[in-house]
């Protein structure tokens, strides 16, 4: 009877640490990788503040365009079909005729060649997760790679 009462103290401690072993790993598994999460966030609010500073008075705030004259960021078909060109379109701008979403638009766009790849990459992490984008971060190390290739074509 001791020997029965030992065993199933022993089985009941035995499912416990089991139990809370299970239960570490499960949570381990679903954390978010705290770092990756950080730098999206960093990317974004910089991005944001960049982009107001240099792209909001002509897209405006909420990426709706002006007008006939720019073409809007949200929902644009350009935009989503274009990435790379988008981000070279930032630092060299367009002159000509481009179509957003089935609109002509003729109306010169400066690129701001100071922008730094970086800052670059955190407008380009802004506008694609704003406005039903989901893009995720665009990496400092992805928008120079691009970068590097405008023109190019």
């Amino acid at each position: 009877m001791i020997n029965d009462l030992r065993f199933r103290i022993w089985e009941f401690r035995f499912c416990i640490v089991s139990c809370f072993l299970i239960l570490v790993f499960m949570l381990s598994c679903n954390q978010p990788k705290t770092s990756d999460s950080n730098k999206f966030t960093n990317y974004f609010r910089q991005g944001e503040l960049l982009y107001t500073k240099h792209c909001s008075n002509c897209h405006q705030a909420d990426g709706s365009g002006l007008g006939r004259l720019y073409p809007p960021l949200k929902q644009s078909d350009y935009m989503n079909e274009n990435f790379e060109q988008v981000l070279c379109l930032m630092r060299n701008g367009i002159q000509g005729e481009l179509t957003v979403n089935g609109v002509q638009y003729n109306q010169a766009m400066p690129g701001v060649p100071t922008l730094t790849d970086l800052e670059i990459a955190e407008i380009t992490t802004y506008i694609y997760n704003v406005w039903d984008n989901e893009r995720g971060l665009v990496d400092v190390k992805e928008a120079e790679r691009i970068l590097n290739t405008c023109g190019r074509e």
